[in-house]
């Protein structure tokens, strides 16, 4: 995924020294719609509560998703803007050691509702920027995985989390209509806390680092 991400950059590199590039000015709105791999991590960094017992070795990781994506971002000043962005990614939690192969969390429906602030610098022809910022990741829905619903498992849940998040990438102007490519590449630091539950009885409480790599190439147009 990194590899292709790579040649993605490249590639739009090409396009912009064939094209006049359009700078972005104070009072712009540029929106992007993107395709957007997400790479959670998913290790477990601490079990507060066990009553399953859990075997001594047991980890987990999150699965992989591509989804669709649309930012929204503001320029404040030429080289100073704020960004948004909007959608939902879908993973399942499963263990890789202790229970190999075991699903624990089944469809877990993940928001993550991210701001950040972004400096931009013009390199002659493309646009690169950095930004930093806060996220809060909301879980809409997760269901207890096949690994553990034979344990009698009725419910789990991932708690929402506030954390921080870095970006990196450029914008690729395509002529001086508005349009262009754009590449982003974000870095999250949060955590969750997963809950299971027989009935209304906590089993099992486990602390997972999620941290996960946002990778996204797409379109963008600026107005």
């Amino acid at each position: 995924m990194k590899t292709k991400f790579l040649m993605l950059a490249a590639a739009a590199g090409a396009a912009a020294f064939a094209s006049p590039a359009m700078a972005q000015e104070a009072g712009d709105i540029q929106l992007k719609v993107v395709a957007t791999a997400v790479l959670p991590e998913g290790d477990i960094e601490s079990i507060p509560f066990d009553n399953v017992p859990l075997p001594a070795d047991f980890d987990t990781a999150a699965n992989d998703n591509v989804v669709p994506t649309l930012a929204v971002e503001y320029f404040l000043t030429d080289s100073f803007s704020i960004e948004t962005i909007a959608g939902t990614t879908q993973h399942d939690v499963d263990a890789f050691a202790g229970l190999p192969g075991a699903e624990i969390v089944s469809d877990g429906l993940l928001l993550p509702a991210t701001f950040t602030g972004k400096f931009h610098f013009d390199a002659g022809g493309i646009k690169p920027y950095v930004g930093a910022g806060g996220a809060y990741f909301i879980w809409l829905d997760a269901d207890p995985g096949a690994g553990i619903v034979p344990l009698g498992v009725t419910d789990v849940n991932l708690s929402d989390e506030l954390g921080l998040v870095l970006q990196a990438g450029v914008d690729v102007p395509l002529g001086d209509n508005g349009f262009g490519l754009t590449l982003d590449a974000k870095r999250y630091f949060i955590d969750t806390t997963l809950t299971v539950f027989v009935d209304d009885t906590l089993i099992l409480e486990t602390e997972h680092s999620l941290d996960p790599w946002v990778l996204s190439a797409g379109v963008s147009f600026t107005f």
